[in-house]
């Protein structure tokens, strides 16, 4: 019973760890013995978790590397990276996979559910069922999403809709957006959104957004996904080649002020949940 109380709760960290930086361990009366209950609270950051898979994700780069030589293609002639498995979910595996194709993966999949639609296909085409496969590329161009808000005790997000392949959300084109109203206050960065997409044949876009924590849902719907022509659509694309290098430093600045901005938030959160362990002459200084 221990066994399978840490299983389940090291799987629900990892879960959580790809979306947070830090997730809480706790369990009570995990085992006893002569001197008393035993019991298990600790705090494991994303940083530690990396460290303790890193053998694990380093051991998938062969396999790649190999895939690449066996079809005889260059990371350039892939047009697209699709991740499989519940695994690809955290950020570090992401990124490995990025580095390793010198393209960022492909959300457009599920990755839960790849390996059973997958296998269901190929089953109903074993059985005969399946005759052909029909694929609609009705989306051209990427779908992502750019929100608005990042404070403590936030209410509600803004979720604004763009489409294109450009890295800055700006230099996309805005589909459309919404709110997510009803989020309970906390500390900036705890709430977790969730957003899907979904397109029909028709090019008709559903989008929504739940809070995990409550549940609270919001959606909108894309009547048409970019109504763009087919030479709209080859500039947007032949401008995301020509500007990839400048909107890559756009983007590493971006996310190192980010980073920055949230270290500095969380020590200053510390230094206040803390101070009076502090020294004050010590606390004066750092101020």
């Amino acid at each position: 019973m221990a066994m399978q109380r840490l299983k389940e709760a090291a799987e629900k960290a990892k879960i959580e760890l790809s979306s947070s930086l830090q997730t809480d361990i706790n369990l009570p009366y995990l085992t006893m013995d002569s001197s008393g209950p035993k019991h298990m609270n600790l705090k494991l950051t994303r940083s530690k978790m990396e460290n303790l898979v890193g053998d694990l994700i380093k051991k998938t780069i062969s396999p790649c590397q190999k895939a690449l030589q066996d079809a005889e293609v260059k990371k350039s002639d892939i047009g697209e990276v699709l991740l499989v498995g519940g695994m690809t979910r955290m950020p570090k595996v992401q990124s490995t996979v990025q580095d390793i194709f010198g393209r960022q993966p492909s959300r457009a999949v599920n990755p839960d559910e790849a390996v059973a639609v997958g296998a269901a296909i190929q089953g109903g085409v074993l059985a005969g069922d399946v005759t052909d496969v029909l694929l609609l590329d009705v989306t051209p161009l990427s779908l992502g999403i750019e929100t608005l808000g990042a404070a403590d005790g936030q209410t509600q997000v803004e979720i604004k809709v763009h489409q294109g392949e450009r890295e800055m959300a700006a230099d996309n084109k805005l589909l459309g957006q919404f709110t997510l109203v009803g989020i309970p206050p906390a500390p900036r960065g705890v709430p977790q959104i969730e957003v899907t997409f979904d397109i029909d044949a028709n090019g008709i876009v559903h989008v929504s957004a739940r809070d995990k924590g409550t549940g609270k849902e919001q959606q909108i719907v894309i009547q048409s996904s970019g109504g763009l022509n087919k030479d709209e659509i080859e500039n947007m694309v032949k401008n995301a080649e020509r500007y990839a290098a400048e909107d890559r430093v756009k983007k590493d600045r971006v996310e190192a002020v980010n980073h920055a901005e949230s270290i500095i938030h969380d020590t200053e959160a510390k230094m206040e949940e803390f101070k009076d362990q502090l020294p004050a002459d010590e606390t004066s200084e750092i101020v």
